[in-house]
């Protein structure tokens, strides 16, 4: 009788080592060893293919929580295929610039944004920053020690934290109807935000720009104070209220500047903020020429401690 048992094997061995048709492309890591890899997302130029100055609009590099309330209002242009083009600089400041950016559309719609970008840890510090984080904790324990002890890394946090806190805080404010820009997104420390202005790139003035009659300046007091009650009433205080951080374009105030938002509950000295930015920009209304207001400007703190139900 033949032996078939070697034959056997060997048909055994040819099956095993006979390629599936699904083994097109390697499956293993030692298939692929050989396979160079794809190059980190920091390689890529965001303004390739485009002229010096300009990037694509980086509506795409925010997740969902890192833009604004919705609905979106109707002005912002959120296609993929925009650009955008810094315009020049609006603002310098101590901690952060804040440059003009036009996002839109090659031949079709665009809107004009504010770029407000914090400076690394390298070329700016917040002098004033420790009375301001009170209260304001993240999870990590690591984390909080470095902001604690002011390390390099506890620094960058710092950083970090001022620029979630604005864009957390406009965003809040602006669901709730208060007089702040529109928040359109957070990528990193950069803020991008409603530009207030003209249609031609001219920014609004500040408060402490302007000079307004009795009449308009009795009418922005109006304005400020509700807005004020409304922040109180939400356990919010601006922090650094002054005429150089609010904004009056056509006849409305618009506030600006809310890294420093400080939760009056929660941070032990919420009151003193508070009650230092009723007197600070009463003080500058006052010196202005308001007469006969309701609340008058010496009685703004009490009224929004009130509001904040700090005196209860």
């Amino acid at each position: 009788m033949q032996d078939f048992s070697s034959h056997r094997g060997e048909l055994i061995r040819r099956r095993r080592g006979k390629q599936r048709f699904d083994d097109d492309e390697p499956t293993t890591l030692k298939r692929v060893r050989g396979r160079r890899a794809l190059p980190s997302i920091e390689e890529f130029d965001a303004s390739d293919g485009l002229p010096e100055g300009d990037r694509w609009s980086t509506w795409d590099q925010s997740i969902p929580t890192q833009r604004g309330p919705k609905p979106h209002p109707g002005w912002l242009v959120t296609d993929l295929a925009a650009v955008d083009t810094e315009l020049g600089i609006l603002k310098t400041g101590k901690e952060a610039d804040v440059f003009l950016i036009r996002r839109g559309v090659p031949g079709g719609r665009s809107c004009l944004l504010a770029a407000k970008r914090y400076r690394d840890a390298a070329h700016r510090m917040f002098h004033r920053d420790s009375g301001y984080l009170e209260g304001r904790r993240v999870r990590a324990s690591r984390v909080n020690r470095a902001v604690a002890s002011r390390t390099a890394f506890g620094r960058q946090a710092i950083a970090g934290q001022w620029a979630d806190a604005e864009f957390s805080a406009l965003a809040r404010l602006c669901a709730a109807g208060l007089p702040v820009p529109y928040p359109v997104q957070i990528l990193g420390t950069e803020l991008l935000l409603e530009f207030i202005g003209t249609p031609d790139g001219v920014a609004a003035p500040r408060l402490a720009e302007t000079h307004p009659g009795p009449a308009e300046l009795a009418g922005l007091w109006d304005q400020l104070v509700q807005a004020l009650v409304d922040l109180a009433r939400d356990g919010l205080a601006h922090g650094d209220l002054s005429a150089y951080n609010l904004l009056v374009h056509e006849g409305r105030l618009v506030m600006i500047d809310l890294p420093q938002v400080v939760d009056v509950v929660a941070n032990p000295r919420g009151g003193f903020y508070l009650t230092r930015d009723a007197e600070n920009i009463g003080h500058w209304f006052t010196a202005h020429g308001l007469a006969n207001a309701k609340p008058d400007p010496v009685d703004l703190a009490d009224l929004l401690r009130r509001e904040a139900m700090l005196d209860t």
